[in-house]
């Protein structure tokens, strides 16, 4: 029960507040200063994976299990972007940069009326909501195994979804939703880290094998989270280096944090 608590807190109270945040900011927020933070998470996320999840999967079950697992994640998450793209009418269901938060979360259309905004809105969290279900079994196996590396990784999952929240809820308050609703929205989003909590924790039960297999396999889906999306946007949208300086002061201090 504590690593669903743990879950709860990372996935829905950090969305929720990313939300929050950018309803305060409303007309004042800046999408560099969102890039940044999206960046500063990727590099603690990076973290959590080469010097929290990895290690931990490799000393339960070996290299070869644990290299398959990040495979399986990096292919996982690959195919279930490339549904989110199908539906979203991508061109050739193709993974391109995008120049706008709206399109880098897989938001086709600028927002103009009520059934447009709730359409956006929805395709906007089922695409967050996919790429949160590894991050909870993360934290569910994680957990299941170690409470305390539970909650290192819930806790640098909260920093990277909070920002998160932040660039979601941006281009619905930029169409007219309403401030409460969108941070409800965010909120919703973040129920399929719970979801994946659970799914960890039954998984992390049934043996040391299958905790490190799903452990690899969310470090697999982080990572191309990471470098196949996260990254490549964020030098986009800002149009300097500056990004992945900061991606780079994130893995230091991950790191930093995984050896207290």
């Amino acid at each position: 029960m504590n690593v669903i608590w743990l879950s709860v807190g990372a996935g829905i109270f950090a969305m929720g507040f990313g939300g929050f945040i950018s309803a305060l900011l409303f007309k004042r927020s800046s999408e560099k200063i969102t890039c940044w933070l999206l960046s500063f998470a990727a590099g603690i996320m990076t973290s959590v994976v080469c010097f929290g999840l990895m290690p931990e999967a490799i000393e339960l079950s070996g290299m070869t299990p644990s290299v398959l697992g990040l495979v399986l994640g990096i292919i996982v998450i690959m195919l279930l972007n490339r549904v989110v793209d199908k539906i979203t009418e991508k061109k050739n269901g193709k993974m391109n940069l995008h120049e706008t938060h709206e399109e880098l979360y897989h938001q086709t259309s600028v927002i103009l009326n009520p059934k447009k905004m709730l359409r956006s809105g929805i395709i906007m969290i089922i695409a967050i909501g996919l790429h949160n279900i590894p991050e909870g079994i993360a934290i569910g196996a994680g957990g299941s195994h170690d409470l305390g590396l539970g909650l290192l990784i819930a806790f640098m999952i909260a920093l990277h979804n909070i920002p998160e929240g932040m660039a979601i809820a941006a281009p619905l308050l930029a169409g007219g939703v309403n401030r409460v609703k969108v941070v409800c929205m965010t909120l919703v989003c973040g129920f399929t880290t719970v979801f994946g909590a659970m799914l960890g924790t039954l998984i992390g039960n049934i043996s040391d094998f299958a905790v490190a297999l799903s452990l690899s396999a969310a470090g697999g889906a982080m990572l191309y989270v990471v470098f196949g999306e996260i990254i490549p946007q964020t030098v986009v949208m800002t149009k300097s280096r500056i990004a992945p300086l900061i991606t780079l002061f994130g893995i230091i201090l991950g790191l930093m944090m995984t050896a207290i």
